[in-house]
């Protein structure tokens, strides 16, 4: 009796004090597991905070001396072109209207409105008038040459004003261009200034020039 009366006695407390540690080492999985969790959280959330290079450059404003003229309000303003693809973009634009007749009588519209993530240096009206009207006139009525024109304007893929620094682009004309600057002046095949540059439109980013581009025959 006093044999079993002790087994048993040895047995209680060996279980007290297993069972503290059991659930003491417990308890620190589970503060791991929180601790594990919390941090996995708070990494999530970091990552969350981070920009992404779209919201970087989203964050970038328009810039130049000739964005001074593009209306502050209205569907020719930066945040209505914002809303159109680019040729309906540049059609509310006034200071693009040559421009746009331009693409038009190219048959441009739906090819420019539908591409996905394009630049296009959109010369102005003033860059158009540089050009004597006698030749502007036969560009205008001979539909290919035109078409080498306007598609020697266009990069197929957005550039943000950084990769304006120092670069050499296809255009959707076959041919190269290139681009030199810095800050908030940047030139075009070196004969071209970007007077408004960085403007985003619902498929393109868009940076107007002074002169428009001829493609090397």
């Amino acid at each position: 009796m006093m044999s079993n009366r002790f087994r048993r006695s040895a047995i209680a407390a060996v279980a007290a004090l297993t069972l503290p540690l059991a659930l003491t080492a417990c308890g620190s999985d589970d503060d791991d597991d929180k601790k594990s969790d919390s941090s996995s959280s708070e990494q999530k959330e970091q990552k969350s905070e981070e920009p992404t290079e779209d919201a970087q450059q989203a964050g970038a404003k328009p810039f130049g001396p000739g964005c001074a003229s593009v209306p502050e309000s209205g569907k020719g303003s930066f945040d209505g072109m914002a809303k159109d693809p680019v040729a309906t973009a540049a059609s509310n634009n006034p200071e693009l209207s040559t421009l746009v007749t331009a693409v038009k009588k190219a048959g441009l519209v739906d090819t420019l409105n539908n591409a996905e993530n394009i630049t296009v240096f959109a010369p102005t009206n003033a860059a158009f008038e540089k050009i004597p009207e006698k030749d502007l006139n036969a560009v205008l009525s001979d539909k290919k040459m035109l078409t080498d024109v306007l598609t020697y304007h266009v990069v197929g893929k957005k550039l943000a004003p950084k990769d304006l620094e120092s670069g050499t682009y296809p255009t959707l004309q076959k041919s190269d261009l290139k681009t030199a600057g810095s800050g908030e002046e940047y030139k075009v095949n070196d004969n071209s200034t970007v007077v408004c540059g960085n403007v985003p439109t619902a498929n393109a980013t868009v940076y107007l020039v002074d002169t428009v581009l001829m493609p090397e025959k």
